[in-house]
């Protein structure tokens, strides 16, 4: 990793954050011949992780990055089990492993390996303080290290850095939307229960994740990890409320040791509505590139990160990075997923409907008009709203979907 003080050629591009997003839009931007600088604030890439890395195999295979080497993946996974507030248990048995879990920390420099190996320079203990903006367009960045601040030009800024948003509020863009927040805590544990080793358990009801759900997934050496996030209230109240007194996890999970901790928010709101300007283009979390439904964000804005590199290496060889120009970022990530979003926020707005006891009369239904059968040799899991239309036509599926519209429809007359 270069340190800032090594690089005073000026770049076409420089993107800041080193995590997967920021390292493979920079990963791109190399192979297409771009010269193309990362930022990262920390001393390690990958470091500190928030995320539980639970990412879809077909996915990661159709971005180019699976299979992953095996020190990175910590498991695969061929079946998800659901439970109601009450205990209630709807399991899907998968085909075939559809799903893995990876050590993130490991994942991001993974990324950011094949990102330097391509070309790409990475400083890290970078902090990126400010945009330079002039007449409008951003031209680049004040980056400090250590006790020394000193500005880099650049044709394009790519920002990938995160929820905080702290950049993007510079260039006057909307960021994402506070009020679609939840608060996540992911911890890993040690002496756990009664594992399926290859099934991701789920717990849904608002007496241990209100909002949205928690989450065990067991690793291949016998530990796992454990989190939840949350609209209101504490998360690490509530990830003690469901080690300890849910009918289910606490059997599993009582006995366990929390070795880490980590929080984070989750946004749920859906893309923001505009993600570019002159100079500048928005990606990842910040960009609020983020699955409505489950909070993953890796997959979805690893997709756009692609979609961003070609538009701003486009850009630097035209030599227009105006807004006008830059547009094309936006429509070609809605074209890409703006279906699949437009789905999943619908989805996101029924489970908020959804009280406790709805939520296990929805589970005891799917079980008994047989939906797990349906959804067995599902591979895949992101573009949900594709996957919905692969399987509307499945009589299961159909009067599920019936039964949920419903629902709604009550819920929300």
């Amino acid at each position: 990793m270069l340190s800032v003080q090594l690089m005073k050629d000026v770049p076409d591009v420089i993107v800041i954050g080193g995590g997967p997003v920021g390292s493979f839009t920079a990963l791109k931007l190399a192979k297409l011949g771009a010269e193309v600088a990362v930022f990262e604030e920390h001393n390690a890439i990958g470091s500190p992780s928030h995320c539980a890395g639970h990412l879809s195999i077909r996915s990661l295979r159709n971005l180019g990055l699976y299979p992953l080497p095996r020190e990175i993946v910590e498991n695969t996974f061929s079946q998800a089990n659901f439970y109601s507030p009450s205990g209630f248990k709807f399991s899907v048995h998968l085909a075939k492993p559809v799903t893995c879990s990876v050590n993130r920390a490991a994942f991001d420099r993974y990324i950011a390996d094949k990102a330097e190996a391509a070309g790409a320079r990475c400083c890290l203990n970078s902090r990126v303080q400010s945009l330079l903006i002039e007449d409008g367009a951003v031209k680049g960045v004040t980056v400090k290290q250590e006790d020394k601040a000193e500005r880099f030009r650049a044709n394009i800024v790519v920002d990938a850095e995160g929820i905080s948003s702290r950049i993007l509020r510079q260039t006057g863009l909307a960021g994402l939307n506070g009020e679609r927040l939840v608060y996540g805590v992911e911890a890993e544990v040690e002496n756990v229960k009664d594992m399926e080793p290859d099934a991701v358990e789920v717990f849904l009801g608002k007496a241990y994740a209100p909002g949205f759900y928690a989450w065990l997934m067991p690793r291949l050496d016998g530990t796992a990890k454990v989190g939840l996030a949350t609209k209101t209230g504490n998360p690490k109240e509530f990830l003690q409320r469901l080690m300890l007194k849910h009918p289910v996890a606490s059997k599993q999970l009582s006995k366990a040791k929390i070795t880490r901790t980590a929080f984070h928010p989750i946004t749920l709101g859906g893309p923001i509505s505009k993600a570019y300007t002159s100079g500048f283009l928005a990606v990842g979390d910040v960009a609020s590139q983020v699955k409505p439904t489950t909070g993953g964000g890796v997959v979805f804005g690893l997709t756009c990160a692609g979609i961003a590199a070609e538009v701003a290496d486009e850009a630097v060889r035209r030599n227009d990075v105006s807004s006008h120009f830059l547009q094309m970022y936006q429509k070609r990530c809605a074209d890409t997923l703006g279906f699949d979003f437009g789905v999943m926020l619908r989805i996101r707005r029924f489970l908020d409907s959804l009280s406790d006891e709805k939520i296990d009369e929805v589970l005891r239904f799917c079980a008994r008009i047989g939906l797990n059968k349906t959804l067995e040799n599902v591979e895949e899991i992101d573009f949900q709203g594709q996957l919905l239309l692969k399987i509307l036509t499945k009589p299961a599926m159909f009067a599920a979907l019936a039964y949920f519209l419903k629902l709604y429809l009550s819920a929300n007359p």
